[in-house]
């Protein structure tokens, strides 16, 4: 029944794309996540009436974020194949991805992060102020993790778009399931093998929704 309904694909072939693309995005979340936290710190606590209010600083940080929030993905893919094989000798694979997926993901998920910051309970911060509590203290104490249900969520969504950013990143020789699903299948007429690979980044986002999801819901307190 499989062999009837998916003529053309190789099972080994596909598994392969798989692990690549799950290589990808979780590369890719981890990096996005350590980035994303350190330039959402910077737009909050640079911002009016916060621990480290710096116009300038702020500005900046919201400029470099928004301009790469802004570049569409597969022209970024193109922008960065010069820095990419500069400092990885090539463009082609999965590792050389990885600075156009972080690149393109860490600015959206910095927002987001940014917005998780601005939900935490002002009267919580200046508890702890009150208390003695410094800048550093009440930063991995108070904000983090008061902050951590948002944070999760939003590398969920993150992750998801990061998914979809591989396979475009397939297009352009970064391997996993986008690139099977446009060299094997649609540039050689096998709409199988492309049905094939749509069902397995949907497999792989559900997956990554499901885990995601957990982590908020465990982490969130309310």
């Amino acid at each position: 029944m499989i062999e009837q309904l998916f003529p053309n694909v190789e099972w080994a072939a596909l598994w392969t794309a798989s692990l690549e693309t799950v290589y990808m995005s979780l590369a890719a979340v981890i990096m996005t996540f350590i980035l994303g936290i350190i330039l959402g710190l910077l737009l909050y606590l640079t911002d009016k009436g916060n621990f480290w209010e710096n116009k300038t600083l702020h500005a900046l940080t919201a400029a470099v974020v928004n301009i790469f929030r802004s570049i569409p993905f597969i022209i970024l893919l193109i922008l960065l194949i010069p820095f990419t094989n500069a400092m990885l000798g090539t463009f082609l694979g999965p590792s050389a991805a990885l600075p156009a997926l972080v690149a393109g993901a860490a600015p959206f998920y910095a927002r987001l992060v940014e917005i998780g910051f601005r939900e935490v309970d002002k009267g919580v911060i200046e508890a702890a102020q009150s208390m003695g509590a410094g800048q550093g203290r009440i930063i991995m104490r108070v904000l983090l993790p008061e902050s951590m249900p948002a944070l999760v969520s939003g590398i969920t969504v993150t992750g998801i778009t990061l998914v979809s950013f591989t396979a475009m990143a397939g297009a352009i020789g970064a391997g996993g399931l986008g690139d099977l699903a446009y060299r094997e299948g649609f540039q050689r007429t096998q709409p199988d093998v492309t049905f094939a690979s749509t069902i397995a980044v949907l497999i792989i986002v559900f997956v990554f929704q499901m885990i995601g999801d957990q982590l908020t819901s465990k982490l969130d307190k309310r």
